[in-house]
Protein backbone atom coordinates (compact mmCIF):
# COMPACT_ATOMS: atom_id res chain seq x y z
CA UNK A 1 0.00 0.00 0.00
CA UNK A 2 1.45 3.25 -0.96
CA UNK A 3 0.04 7.03 -1.28
CA UNK A 4 -1.19 8.12 -4.17
CA UNK A 5 -1.19 11.55 -5.09
CA UNK A 6 -3.63 12.79 -7.64
CA UNK A 7 -4.18 15.80 -10.80
CA UNK A 8 -5.90 18.42 -10.47
CA UNK A 9 -6.48 19.30 -13.66
CA UNK A 10 -7.80 23.18 -14.34
CA UNK A 11 -10.74 23.74 -16.56
CA UNK A 12 -13.06 26.81 -16.87
CA UNK A 13 -15.81 25.51 -15.48
CA UNK A 14 -14.25 24.40 -12.00
CA UNK A 15 -14.61 26.00 -8.73
CA UNK A 16 -11.96 27.83 -6.98
CA UNK A 17 -12.87 26.55 -3.75
CA UNK A 18 -14.60 23.45 -3.74
CA UNK A 19 -11.52 21.22 -4.03
CA UNK A 20 -9.34 23.83 -1.97
CA UNK A 21 -11.16 23.29 0.85
CA UNK A 22 -11.66 19.55 0.66
CA UNK A 23 -8.29 19.36 0.73
CA UNK A 24 -7.74 22.30 3.36
CA UNK A 25 -5.46 24.18 0.96
CA UNK A 26 -5.51 27.88 0.35
CA UNK A 27 -8.92 29.17 -1.14
CA UNK A 28 -10.02 30.69 -2.86
CA UNK A 29 -7.47 29.48 -5.98
CA UNK A 30 -5.77 31.35 -8.67
CA UNK A 31 -7.36 29.34 -11.85
CA UNK A 32 -10.66 27.01 -11.23
CA UNK A 33 -9.65 23.27 -10.04
CA UNK A 34 -12.65 21.01 -12.04
CA UNK A 35 -11.07 18.11 -11.66
CA UNK A 36 -8.35 15.86 -10.01
CA UNK A 37 -7.13 12.57 -11.43
CA UNK A 38 -6.36 9.24 -9.26
CA UNK A 39 -5.64 6.57 -11.37
CA UNK A 40 -3.56 5.75 -14.32
CA UNK A 41 -4.94 7.76 -17.33
CA UNK A 42 -2.06 8.49 -19.70
CA UNK A 43 -3.60 11.79 -20.24
CA UNK A 44 -3.13 12.64 -16.17
CA UNK A 45 -1.58 9.72 -14.31
CA UNK A 46 -1.64 10.19 -10.74
CA UNK A 47 1.82 9.39 -9.05
CA UNK A 48 4.05 7.22 -6.18
CA UNK A 49 6.75 9.02 -5.49
CA UNK A 50 6.58 11.09 -8.24
CA UNK A 51 6.27 7.65 -10.71
CA UNK A 52 3.39 7.95 -12.92
CA UNK A 53 0.77 5.09 -12.03
CA UNK A 54 0.65 3.99 -15.62
CA UNK A 55 4.34 3.44 -15.65
CA UNK A 56 4.48 1.54 -12.44
CA UNK A 57 1.33 -0.74 -14.20
CA UNK A 58 3.08 -1.46 -16.96
CA UNK A 59 6.58 -2.65 -15.12
CA UNK A 60 4.46 -5.08 -13.28
CA UNK A 61 0.84 -5.76 -14.63
CA UNK A 62 0.53 -9.03 -12.76
CA UNK A 63 1.22 -7.85 -9.41
CA UNK A 64 0.22 -4.43 -10.04
CA UNK A 65 -3.79 -6.10 -11.39
CA UNK A 66 -3.53 -9.71 -10.72
CA UNK A 67 -4.26 -12.55 -13.26
CA UNK A 68 -8.32 -12.37 -13.23
CA UNK A 69 -8.16 -8.32 -13.84
CA UNK A 70 -5.99 -8.45 -16.18
CA UNK A 71 -7.46 -11.68 -18.02
CA UNK A 72 -10.73 -9.53 -17.99
CA UNK A 73 -9.15 -6.10 -19.14
CA UNK A 74 -5.51 -6.72 -20.28
CA UNK A 75 -2.79 -4.70 -18.63
CA UNK A 76 -4.20 -1.54 -17.67
CA UNK A 77 -6.31 -0.18 -14.85
CA UNK A 78 -9.84 -0.02 -15.85
CA UNK A 79 -11.23 2.66 -13.93
CA UNK A 80 -10.28 5.91 -13.01
CA UNK A 81 -11.93 8.05 -10.00
CA UNK A 82 -11.49 12.02 -9.69
CA UNK A 83 -12.93 14.73 -7.42
CA UNK A 84 -15.12 16.67 -9.70
CA UNK A 85 -15.82 20.28 -8.68
CA UNK A 86 -18.60 22.11 -10.99
CA UNK A 87 -18.74 25.84 -10.32
CA UNK A 88 -20.45 26.40 -13.32
CA UNK A 89 -22.39 23.66 -15.84
CA UNK A 90 -20.53 21.56 -18.10
CA UNK A 91 -21.20 20.92 -21.56
CA UNK A 92 -24.39 18.76 -22.33
CA UNK A 93 -22.20 15.35 -23.37
CA UNK A 94 -22.68 11.87 -23.67
CA UNK A 95 -19.90 9.14 -23.86
CA UNK A 96 -19.68 6.39 -26.60
CA UNK A 97 -20.27 2.58 -26.23
CA UNK A 98 -16.89 0.52 -26.38
CA UNK A 99 -17.72 -0.51 -29.83
CA UNK A 100 -18.08 3.24 -30.95
CA UNK A 101 -15.28 3.93 -29.28
CA UNK A 102 -13.15 1.84 -30.89
CA UNK A 103 -13.78 2.28 -33.92
CA UNK A 104 -13.86 6.22 -33.72
CA UNK A 105 -10.54 5.84 -32.05
CA UNK A 106 -9.34 4.20 -35.63
CA UNK A 107 -10.44 6.17 -37.72
CA UNK A 108 -9.61 9.53 -36.30
CA UNK A 109 -5.94 8.02 -35.92
CA UNK A 110 -6.33 6.82 -39.97
CA UNK A 111 -6.73 10.43 -40.34
CA UNK A 112 -4.02 11.64 -38.69
CA UNK A 113 -5.82 14.01 -36.22
CA UNK A 114 -3.17 14.87 -33.13
CA UNK A 115 -3.91 13.38 -29.92
CA UNK A 116 -3.97 16.54 -28.72
CA UNK A 117 -6.10 18.49 -31.42
CA UNK A 118 -9.21 20.47 -29.98
CA UNK A 119 -11.27 18.81 -33.11
CA UNK A 120 -10.31 15.46 -31.80
CA UNK A 121 -13.55 13.19 -30.34
CA UNK A 122 -11.92 10.29 -29.42
CA UNK A 123 -8.67 10.67 -27.20
CA UNK A 124 -8.31 6.29 -26.20
CA UNK A 125 -10.19 3.32 -27.54
CA UNK A 126 -12.77 3.11 -24.16
CA UNK A 127 -16.15 3.63 -23.16
CA UNK A 128 -16.86 5.79 -20.25
CA UNK A 129 -19.44 4.11 -17.69
CA UNK A 130 -19.61 6.19 -15.01
CA UNK A 131 -21.07 6.92 -11.47
CA UNK A 132 -20.92 10.16 -9.31
CA UNK A 133 -21.51 10.38 -5.92
CA UNK A 134 -22.25 14.17 -4.52
CA UNK A 135 -20.44 15.31 -1.61
CA UNK A 136 -22.31 18.18 -1.47
CA UNK A 137 -26.06 18.62 -2.84
CA UNK A 138 -24.76 18.44 -6.76
CA UNK A 139 -27.46 19.38 -9.43
CA UNK A 140 -27.14 17.70 -13.05
CA UNK A 141 -29.17 16.68 -15.87
CA UNK A 142 -28.95 13.40 -17.21
CA UNK A 143 -31.51 11.37 -19.82
CA UNK A 144 -34.60 12.05 -21.56
CA UNK A 145 -37.53 12.15 -19.22
CA UNK A 146 -40.41 10.30 -19.71
CA UNK A 147 -41.61 11.81 -23.05
CA UNK A 148 -45.25 12.01 -21.50
CA UNK A 149 -43.72 14.67 -18.75
CA UNK A 150 -42.28 16.13 -21.34
CA UNK A 151 -45.41 17.32 -22.87
CA UNK A 152 -46.85 18.16 -20.03
CA UNK A 153 -43.93 20.77 -19.29
CA UNK A 154 -44.52 21.86 -22.91
CA UNK A 155 -48.42 22.20 -22.12
CA UNK A 156 -47.25 24.40 -18.78
CA UNK A 157 -45.09 26.36 -21.39
CA UNK A 158 -48.08 27.15 -23.57
CA UNK A 159 -45.31 28.91 -25.97
CA UNK A 160 -46.66 29.69 -29.47
CA UNK A 161 -43.25 29.33 -30.69
CA UNK A 162 -42.72 25.60 -29.11
CA UNK A 163 -45.99 24.28 -30.69
CA UNK A 164 -44.59 23.22 -33.89
CA UNK A 165 -41.60 21.09 -32.43
CA UNK A 166 -44.01 19.80 -30.12
CA UNK A 167 -45.93 18.37 -32.23
CA UNK A 168 -42.47 16.04 -33.47
CA UNK A 169 -43.50 14.20 -30.12
CA UNK A 170 -46.73 13.21 -31.11
CA UNK A 171 -49.49 12.12 -29.20
CA UNK A 172 -48.81 8.58 -28.15
CA UNK A 173 -48.21 7.53 -25.02
CA UNK A 174 -45.27 5.04 -24.20
CA UNK A 175 -44.34 2.41 -26.99
CA UNK A 176 -41.19 2.24 -28.83
CA UNK A 177 -42.54 4.81 -30.87
CA UNK A 178 -41.24 7.28 -28.10
CA UNK A 179 -37.51 6.56 -29.01
CA UNK A 180 -37.61 7.82 -32.77
CA UNK A 181 -40.07 11.10 -31.42
CA UNK A 182 -36.95 11.84 -29.11
CA UNK A 183 -34.76 11.51 -32.18
CA UNK A 184 -36.58 13.84 -34.49
CA UNK A 185 -37.12 16.42 -32.09
CA UNK A 186 -33.35 16.75 -31.06
CA UNK A 187 -31.88 16.09 -34.01
CA UNK A 188 -34.18 18.80 -35.56
CA UNK A 189 -33.59 21.41 -32.33
CA UNK A 190 -29.36 21.40 -32.96
CA UNK A 191 -29.77 21.51 -36.74
CA UNK A 192 -32.13 24.48 -37.43
CA UNK A 193 -30.35 27.69 -38.37
CA UNK A 194 -28.75 29.65 -35.41
CA UNK A 195 -31.12 32.76 -35.90
CA UNK A 196 -34.43 30.43 -35.41
CA UNK A 197 -32.76 28.40 -32.77
CA UNK A 198 -32.12 32.10 -30.62
CA UNK A 199 -35.50 33.14 -31.74
CA UNK A 200 -37.05 30.06 -30.28
CA UNK A 201 -35.26 30.76 -26.87
CA UNK A 202 -36.30 33.70 -26.11
CA UNK A 203 -39.97 32.62 -26.68
CA UNK A 204 -39.31 29.44 -24.43
CA UNK A 205 -37.55 31.74 -21.91
CA UNK A 206 -40.03 34.49 -22.00
CA UNK A 207 -42.49 32.07 -20.96
CA UNK A 208 -40.39 30.17 -18.62
CA UNK A 209 -40.12 33.21 -15.94
CA UNK A 210 -43.47 32.76 -15.37
CA UNK A 211 -43.31 29.26 -14.17
CA UNK A 212 -41.08 29.51 -11.71
CA UNK A 213 -42.74 29.25 -8.87
CA UNK A 214 -44.97 26.41 -9.04
CA UNK A 215 -43.58 24.43 -6.11
CA UNK A 216 -42.98 20.72 -8.53
CA UNK A 217 -40.12 19.41 -11.26
CA UNK A 218 -41.44 21.71 -13.77
CA UNK A 219 -40.65 24.81 -12.26
CA UNK A 220 -37.22 23.00 -11.19
CA UNK A 221 -36.47 22.18 -14.40
CA UNK A 222 -37.19 25.47 -16.44
CA UNK A 223 -35.55 27.23 -13.33
CA UNK A 224 -32.15 25.21 -15.06
CA UNK A 225 -32.79 26.08 -18.44
CA UNK A 226 -32.93 29.60 -17.69
CA UNK A 227 -29.85 29.68 -15.53
CA UNK A 228 -28.11 27.74 -18.71
CA UNK A 229 -29.30 30.60 -21.23
CA UNK A 230 -28.33 32.98 -18.77
CA UNK A 231 -24.71 31.55 -18.97
CA UNK A 232 -24.74 30.08 -22.62
CA UNK A 233 -27.51 32.99 -24.55
CA UNK A 234 -29.31 30.98 -27.55
CA UNK A 235 -26.95 28.11 -27.65
CA UNK A 236 -28.31 24.72 -28.76
CA UNK A 237 -27.75 22.88 -25.36
CA UNK A 238 -30.30 24.83 -23.64
CA UNK A 239 -32.73 22.98 -26.12
CA UNK A 240 -31.48 19.74 -25.24
CA UNK A 241 -31.62 20.90 -21.58
CA UNK A 242 -35.16 21.01 -21.73
CA UNK A 243 -35.67 17.47 -22.52
CA UNK A 244 -33.33 16.21 -19.57
CA UNK A 245 -34.23 14.82 -16.13
CA UNK A 246 -33.41 17.65 -13.82
CA UNK A 247 -32.05 15.69 -10.88
CA UNK A 248 -30.44 16.85 -7.44
CA UNK A 249 -28.50 14.56 -5.36
CA UNK A 250 -28.25 14.95 -1.78
CA UNK A 251 -24.72 14.35 -0.02
CA UNK A 252 -24.59 10.09 -0.41
CA UNK A 253 -26.42 9.81 -3.08
CA UNK A 254 -25.49 8.60 -6.54
CA UNK A 255 -26.07 8.76 -9.96
CA UNK A 256 -25.20 6.02 -13.18
CA UNK A 257 -24.87 7.16 -16.50
CA UNK A 258 -24.40 4.71 -19.00
CA UNK A 259 -23.08 4.91 -22.81
CA UNK A 260 -24.73 7.54 -25.21
CA UNK A 261 -26.90 8.59 -22.34
CA UNK A 262 -27.17 12.89 -22.79
CA UNK A 263 -26.14 14.66 -19.38
CA UNK A 264 -24.81 17.47 -17.97
CA UNK A 265 -23.65 18.17 -14.48
CA UNK A 266 -24.72 21.84 -13.22
CA UNK A 267 -23.13 22.48 -10.19
CA UNK A 268 -21.74 20.88 -6.56
CA UNK A 269 -18.82 18.52 -5.50
CA UNK A 270 -18.66 14.86 -6.10
CA UNK A 271 -16.51 11.65 -6.47
CA UNK A 272 -16.61 10.20 -10.21
CA UNK A 273 -15.69 6.94 -10.98
CA UNK A 274 -15.52 5.68 -14.16
CA UNK A 275 -14.39 3.20 -17.20
CA UNK A 276 -10.42 4.87 -17.19
CA UNK A 277 -11.67 6.69 -20.32
CA UNK A 278 -11.30 10.21 -21.40
CA UNK A 279 -13.96 10.32 -24.88
CA UNK A 280 -16.31 13.06 -24.66
CA UNK A 281 -18.46 14.02 -27.47
CA UNK A 282 -20.29 17.48 -26.80
CA UNK A 283 -23.60 19.10 -27.76
CA UNK A 284 -23.59 22.32 -26.39
CA UNK A 285 -22.86 24.44 -23.42
CA UNK A 286 -19.35 25.19 -24.18
CA UNK A 287 -16.78 27.06 -26.40
CA UNK A 288 -15.09 23.47 -27.23
CA UNK A 289 -15.56 21.36 -30.06
CA UNK A 290 -19.08 20.21 -30.70
CA UNK A 291 -19.39 17.60 -33.39
CA UNK A 292 -23.01 17.08 -33.63
CA UNK A 293 -23.01 14.53 -36.23
CA UNK A 294 -20.87 12.03 -34.01
CA UNK A 295 -22.83 12.97 -31.50
CA UNK A 296 -25.86 12.25 -32.41
CA UNK A 297 -24.23 8.76 -33.60
CA UNK A 298 -23.65 7.93 -30.14
CA UNK A 299 -26.56 9.18 -28.40
CA UNK A 300 -29.87 6.64 -26.82
CA UNK A 301 -33.06 7.90 -27.95
CA UNK A 302 -34.63 6.41 -24.78
CA UNK A 303 -36.48 7.75 -21.54
CA UNK A 304 -34.84 7.56 -18.60
CA UNK A 305 -37.82 7.81 -15.47
CA UNK A 306 -34.83 8.17 -12.86
CA UNK A 307 -30.81 7.72 -13.14
CA UNK A 308 -29.54 7.99 -9.42
CA UNK A 309 -29.03 4.58 -8.44
CA UNK A 310 -29.06 3.11 -4.99
CA UNK A 311 -26.52 1.04 -2.29
CA UNK A 312 -26.66 -1.83 -0.81
CA UNK A 313 -26.18 -2.22 3.25
CA UNK A 314 -22.44 -2.53 2.35
CA UNK A 315 -21.82 0.66 1.29
CA UNK A 316 -21.61 -0.98 -2.34
CA UNK A 317 -22.80 1.35 -5.06
CA UNK A 318 -25.74 -0.45 -7.41
CA UNK A 319 -24.29 0.29 -10.78
CA UNK A 320 -23.90 -2.36 -13.65
CA UNK A 321 -20.50 -1.49 -14.84
CA UNK A 322 -18.00 -4.32 -15.05
CA UNK A 323 -14.39 -2.07 -14.78
CA UNK A 324 -14.96 -0.55 -11.46
CA UNK A 325 -17.40 -1.12 -8.09
CA UNK A 326 -17.67 1.51 -5.40
CA UNK A 327 -17.88 1.13 -1.54
CA UNK A 328 -18.77 4.30 0.32
CA UNK A 329 -17.66 3.75 4.42
CA UNK A 330 -18.12 6.72 7.23
CA UNK A 331 -15.55 5.33 10.08
CA UNK A 332 -15.57 7.00 13.37
CA UNK A 333 -12.31 7.83 15.56
CA UNK A 334 -9.76 4.73 15.41
CA UNK A 335 -12.40 2.56 13.41
CA UNK A 336 -10.42 0.12 11.32
CA UNK A 337 -11.36 -0.76 7.50
CA UNK A 338 -9.96 -4.09 6.43
CA UNK A 339 -9.85 -4.36 2.63
CA UNK A 340 -8.47 -8.17 0.99
CA UNK A 341 -8.87 -7.85 -2.83
CA UNK A 342 -7.12 -9.81 -5.42
CA UNK A 343 -7.17 -6.78 -7.64
CA UNK A 344 -6.51 -3.40 -7.35
CA UNK A 345 -8.20 -0.92 -5.07
CA UNK A 346 -7.81 2.81 -4.69
CA UNK A 347 -8.82 4.31 -1.49
CA UNK A 348 -10.10 7.68 -1.65
CA UNK A 349 -10.16 9.85 1.58
CA UNK A 350 -12.78 12.69 1.17
CA UNK A 351 -13.07 13.76 5.30
CA UNK A 352 -11.01 13.51 7.97
CA UNK A 353 -7.99 11.12 7.77
CA UNK A 354 -7.25 7.49 7.16
CA UNK A 355 -3.51 5.41 7.74
CA UNK A 356 -2.06 9.01 7.55
CA UNK A 357 -4.37 10.19 4.49
CA UNK A 358 -6.39 13.56 4.57
CA UNK A 359 -9.41 14.49 2.54
CA UNK A 360 -8.35 14.57 -0.45
CA UNK A 361 -5.94 12.29 -0.35
CA UNK A 362 -5.91 8.54 -1.72
CA UNK A 363 -3.80 5.17 -1.36
CA UNK A 364 -3.03 2.71 -4.07
CA UNK A 365 -3.04 -1.16 -2.89
CA UNK A 366 -1.73 -3.16 -5.60
CA UNK A 367 -3.34 -6.97 -6.41
CA UNK A 368 -0.28 -8.60 -4.96
CA UNK A 369 -0.54 -6.51 -1.91
CA UNK A 370 -1.69 -8.82 0.99
CA UNK A 371 -4.86 -8.22 2.64
CA UNK A 372 -4.35 -3.88 4.99
CA UNK A 373 -6.03 -2.47 7.35
CA UNK A 374 -7.05 0.97 7.40
CA UNK A 375 -7.74 3.35 10.64
CA UNK A 376 -9.23 6.16 10.82
CA UNK A 377 -8.12 8.83 12.54
CA UNK A 378 -9.54 11.06 15.63
CA UNK A 379 -11.83 12.94 13.84
CA UNK A 380 -13.31 9.73 11.83
CA UNK A 381 -13.20 9.76 8.14
CA UNK A 382 -15.14 9.11 5.22
CA UNK A 383 -13.28 7.17 2.50
CA UNK A 384 -14.09 5.92 -0.89
CA UNK A 385 -12.93 1.91 -1.58
CA UNK A 386 -12.83 1.84 -5.90
CA UNK A 387 -12.03 -1.97 -6.84
CA UNK A 388 -12.87 -4.20 -9.88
Amino acid sequence: MQQLNGVIRNYPWGSRTMLAKLRGAESPTDRPEAEMWFGAHPAAPATIDGRPLDELIAADPEAALGPRVRARFGDRLPFLVKLLAAGEPLSLQAHPSIEQAREGFARENALGIDLSASERNYRDDNHKPEVIVALTEFSALSGFRPVDQTRELFAVLDCPALDHYGSILGSEFGGEGENGNLRALFTTWITIPAITREALIEAIIDSAVHHVDRGDWISDALRVVIELNERYPGDVGVLGALLLNHVILAPGESMYTPAGQLHAYVHGLGVEIMANSDNVLRGGLTSKYVDVPELVRVLRFTETADPRVGHDSAGTVLDPAEEFQVRTHRLAAGEQLRIDEDGPAIVLCTSGAVSGVSAGGSLWIPAADPAVSLQAGDAGAQVFVVTV
